[in-house]
């Protein structure tokens, strides 16, 4: 995609080495990655999204878009207001505007920009939308911040975020626990927090917002759900723990015998008698009383 597409900020069209922080999404910026973020977004839109609608005209930043996943479908719920949608990563931000492209979404201005530092020049928004944001920033605290000092008096603020602790399946296997453990860890060392979802409403209290709602969204899979045993265990789940084999080995988290073992036991819950549960966390809340 051409970088002068007018719906790429001119201010960030000169698409710049991507600095340290850009480097360090636990789960790398491949092309099978960004196939399975937007398979993640796809499966669980209705859990998700169903309940967030933006009136026609809002002014919405999207506060680290990724490859656009959650983005598509953001537009096209609120196909009348207006997305800005920033990410660090330029090469994250290529793929979005391609695929917001490919959509035929027309409402969206992608930008890269640092979350930390939103730039000045933009306006002021009336709500604001993170989604597996914060599990991936050193500082979440100051995330919120710089967000909420984007946002008009009285906006709101839109956060969802998993939680890797929240993983019960069945049958229970000590070594899938150990290779779901060895992910946690490495995005622990790499300055992020995959158990974050349980601290959304002490997060958005501590960065001053208000009337703070906090709904658990889980997903309940077994083979009378096949769009979701596909979907969720094998292609966001599973897909995403394995992607972290590598890091996991050589670090020495975990030896090779019992993450291949614990990967297949992870596909054994999609059998006749398995059965898998992960719990997101949504946080809504204001700027503002």
């Amino acid at each position: 995609m051409s970088e002068r597409n007018p719906r790429l900020d001119p201010e960030s069209a000169i698409l710049h080495e991507e600095d340290k922080r850009t480097s360090q999404y636990v789960h790398g910026r491949s092309e099978r990655e960004a196939e399975r973020l937007s398979d993640q977004a796809m499966t669980l839109a209705d859990l998700l999204h169903h309940d967030t609608r933006y009136p026609a005209g809002s002014r919405v930043l999207e506060a680290g878009c990724g490859v656009g996943a959650q983005t598509i479908i953001l537009s096209k719920n609120s196909p009348d207001a207006c997305f800005t949608s920033i990410d660090i990563s330029p090469q994250s931000l290529a793929r979005a505007l391609a695929y917001a492209d490919r959509e035929g979404i027309t409402n969206v201005c992608f930008r890269q920009a640092d979350v930390y530092d939103i730039p000045q020049d933009l306006d002021r928004f009336d709500h604001a939308f993170n989604c597996f944001l914060l599990e991936h920033v050193p500082d979440p605290h100051k995330a919120l911040l710089a967000i909420r000092e984007r946002l008009t008096n009285g906006g709101s603020i839109t956060v969802i975020e998993g939680d890797h602790g929240s993983a019960f399946f069945h049958p229970d296997s000590i070594e899938a626990r150990k290779a779901i453990d060895s992910l946690v860890e490495i995005q622990r060392r790499m300055g992020g927090n995959a158990l974050i979802g349980r601290e959304l409403y002490h997060l958005l209290y501590d960065a001053g917002f208000n009337k703070i709602r906090i709904s658990p969204r889980m997903v309940y899979v077994d083979v009378t759900k096949p769009a979701l045993v596909e979907g969720f265990t094998r292609n966001t789940f599973t897909a995403m723990v394995e992607g972290v084999r590598d890091q996991a080995i050589g670090l020495g988290l975990i030896d090779e015998a019992t993450w291949e073992k614990g990967i297949r036991d992870l596909e054994r819950t999609t059998e006749y008698d398995g059965s898998f549960c992960y719990t997101f966390f949504k946080g809504v809340a204001v700027k503002g009383s």
